[in-house]
């Protein structure tokens, strides 16, 4: 079994990586919940939401201004909402010395971990002090939860020559109880070189029956070309391994970490020399 301090802390390396393998996701995502949160801001400011007779409205919208917005993980377009008359609308989220890139993000990234929260949506739209109805932030949740798991089930394509596997476990609460899970991690480099979290899954114990069903939706996404998958040395891992990929295994006995601070291009060279800096025999 994997424990929490073997390798490293999955959960550190899947957010490290989102945000430097896979920004797309993170800024569209970002976007996302951004765009729901100033809807909310110039509804209270209005008296009336979208298409709303109120007798509370005080005026009516006028259509979008573009607005940059720069983050860790790159410009996010934002489309604020415009005021027909009165103090022109701006985004509370992006008033100066507001942590709110850095709240904002690790929601999309603990949804991504973890699955969409609720109560963690509800805390963030809380704490950037934004009035939002139940409803409101139950819609967050859904569009948040449906552009997770399409990124989470995006086709593989091409070879994924060495392959990561590591599994981190979780104390999960499950209404009044809180049960300890695994979070099961595939962290591969591509032909190219590029780094890509490729599956993750939470499961309820690590067994070799867990780990084969994960390793054959990778397959299934179109995982291929593996010559060499690094991991602790977990029986029923090993045993997956070799049922599902065949490939050849070598234990982890070095954090990941050593190789996230290697340079870039001494990483390069040892994996191309088929040298797993991430781990040795």
């Amino acid at each position: 079994m994997a424990a929490d301090k073997s390798m490293t802390n999955s959960a550190e390396i899947v957010a490290k990586a989102l945000i430097e393998e896979h920004s797309d996701f993170l800024k569209e995502s970002a976007r996302l919940i951004a765009q729901e949160l100033m809807e909310a801001e110039i509804a209270a400011q209005i008296g009336a939401r979208r298409g709303e007779v109120s007798e509370d409205r005080s005026t009516h919208r006028n259509g979008y201004r573009p607005r940059p917005w720069d983050t860790r993980v790159g410009e996010i377009e934002l489309a604020v909402p415009r005021k027909r008359s009165g103090e022109s609308y701006f985004p509370s989220f992006l008033e100066p010395r507001k942590r709110s890139e850095k709240a904002l993000l690790g929601v999309v990234m603990e949804a991504y971990i973890n699955g969409v929260s609720t109560r963690k949506v509800d805390r963030l739209v809380s704490e950037l002090g934004i009035h939002m109805s139940k409803d409101q932030v139950s819609r967050i949740c859904r569009e948040l939860d449906t552009q997770v798991e399409a990124f989470r089930q995006r086709p593989l394509e091409g070879s994924y020559p060495y392959l990561w596997l590591d599994a981190k476990h979780l104390k999960v609460r499950d209404g009044a109880h809180v049960y300890s899970k695994a979070l099961m991690v595939a962290f591969a480099v591509h032909d190219t070189g590029r780094r890509e979290v490729i599956g993750i899954e939470v499961a309820e114990s690590e067994t070799e029956a867990g780990w084969a069903a994960f390793l054959r939706d990778l397959k299934a996404r179109g995982l291929a070309g593996v010559q060499l998958t690094v991991s602790d040395d977990h029986l029923g891992l090993k045993a997956a391994i070799s049922k599902v990929l065949g490939s050849p295994w070598q234990r982890c006995t070095v954090h990941y970490a050593d190789l996230r601070i290697m340079p870039t291009s001494l990483r390069r060279s040892a994996l191309q020399a088929g040298i797993v800096a991430l781990s040795s025999a």
